[in-house]
């Protein structure tokens, strides 16, 4: 079941939702739209090796806005912070980026109940494209979960992605091996 935008506002008042900044404009008819935050960052290597913790070089986007290239991935952040308790939230690209060739994940749109951060997107174009700190990139969808979460992201003593910044963070795949 997905959370409608009455039962949304009636999850963040209960505290069982938290997206800040919150703008009521932002409320969709069952999602909330979220914007690309001032930091991006790519990786310092060219090769990238999963067993190696790859290292990224941060830039903020300027006011003019930055070009992104079909050759780069960029690691984006969303301006909000959330945390989810009850809920698993789904993060997908709103169609209007998706119409520009942006991609804003490549497999993580998923988050976790107990998930309390700024999201890290993994952003790719098909064509160069210009992108600007604020603009609207994506919208959160709150899924019901069945049943108690045993232990929920934020106390997994395993959870790679706890750390809270409002930059984006690099794959920690290396901390499987």
């Amino acid at each position: 079941m997905i959370l409608s935008d009455k039962q949304i506002l009636k999850e963040i008042k209960n505290k069982n939702i938290l997206v800040r900044p919150f703008d009521r404009k932002c409320l969709g008819s069952n999602s909330y739209d979220v914007h690309l935050g001032e930091w991006l960052a790519v990786y310092k290597d060219e090769v990238l090796d999963a067993k190696a913790h790859n290292k990224v070089n941060y830039f903020k986007i300027p006011k003019e806005g930055h070009i992104l290239h079909p050759t780069k991935l960029y690691l984006g952040v969303t301006l909000e912070y959330t945390e989810t308790y009850k809920y698993v939230p789904f993060l997908e690209g709103k169609s209007s980026i998706g119409r520009l060739g942006i991609d804003i994940h490549a497999t993580a749109g998923k988050g976790d109940v107990g998930f309390k951060n700024n999201w890290t997107l993994e952003i790719s174009v098909k064509q160069p494209v210009k992108v600007y700190a604020g603009m609207p990139i994506g919208q959160l969808i709150y899924f019901k979960v069945e049943g108690d979460v045993l232990v929920p992201y934020n106390k997994k003593q395993s959870a790679k992605y706890n750390r809270k910044t409002n930059k984006p963070v690099e794959s920690m795949m290396w901390k499987n091996f």
